[in-house]
């Protein structure tokens, strides 16, 4: 069996269907145990108090941001190089669910952020091309709908997506390559000295997975409402031209 049998579109359709349920029930599962066990579970920081429970939020939407972004990315280098349509379409089906995590990674960012720094925001290098990416994330969608020709929607978008993969990198990054800035590093890392504690992390990241979990359920959702958006304007015209 080939990856690829899975750009032809009914292929796709019938797959998903069948994971679709599987992957909602445990995105539920994971969202509602991590949530529940994180936020009245665990204990206050010593520093940061009730504040740092905002993590099991900020974090998973913030690496899910970068993740959409990249997908998008792969999707679009796969249309690029194999012209598959439902490549196109997944990356087009992520954008709007990208930029949802990072509206939730920037919000949750700041309320977390204010009573540490005393503002909602600063001009700091990870917040910043966070920002950015957002942008991007707006630009993408923007020039999807702009654009009448699918397939030249699909070109001019992927090429943006290349761009922005610049910004995705950063808002990842950022911390390691400016060594300013007020945003703390990463929350879970190799670095014992970093890395948050058990007590907290374990939660972290049933919180993660169903993010995971919740960010696939979506993309699949909505790529099949791109499949047959698109089969329904491919009817409308050959009926105009009828």
């Amino acid at each position: 069996m080939s990856i690829w049998e899975y750009a032809n579109p009914v292929k796709f359709i019938k797959t998903t269907d069948r994971m679709m349920p599987y992957l909602a029930v445990g995105a539920v599962v994971c969202l509602v145990s991590g949530l529940v066990w994180g936020f009245f579970f665990t204990p206050d920081d010593y520093r940061q108090g009730s504040t740092v429970k905002i993590i099991y939020l900020h974090v998973p939407a913030a690496l899910m941001a970068i993740n959409a972004w990249m997908m998008m990315l792969v999707a679009s280098l796969v249309w690029i190089v194999r012209r598959h349509h439902v490549s196109a379409l997944a990356a087009r089906a992520a954008a709007p669910i990208g930029a949802v995590m990072t509206l939730i990674a920037l919000a949750t960012g700041a309320i977390w952020g204010q009573p540490m720094w005393g503002t909602w925001w600063v001009w700091d290098p990870r917040l910043t091309s966070f920002l950015i990416l957002f942008l991007f994330y707006l630009g993408y969608m923007a020039l999807w709908e702009a654009i009448e020709n699918d397939d030249t929607a699909a070109d001019l978008t992927s090429i943006l997506c290349l761009v922005g993969s610049v910004f995705a990198v950063l808002s990842r990054y950022a911390v390691l390559f400016w060594n300013q800035g007020l945003h703390q590093g990463a929350s879970l890392s190799l670095d014992k000295e970093e890395h948050v504690a058990d007590v907290f992390s374990s939660p972290l990241y049933v919180c993660i997975a169903g993010f995971v979990l919740l960010f696939i359920a979506l993309v699949f959702l909505r790529t099949q409402t791109e499949i047959r958006a698109r089969r329904a304007r491919a009817l409308i015209a050959r009926e105009r031209l009828a």
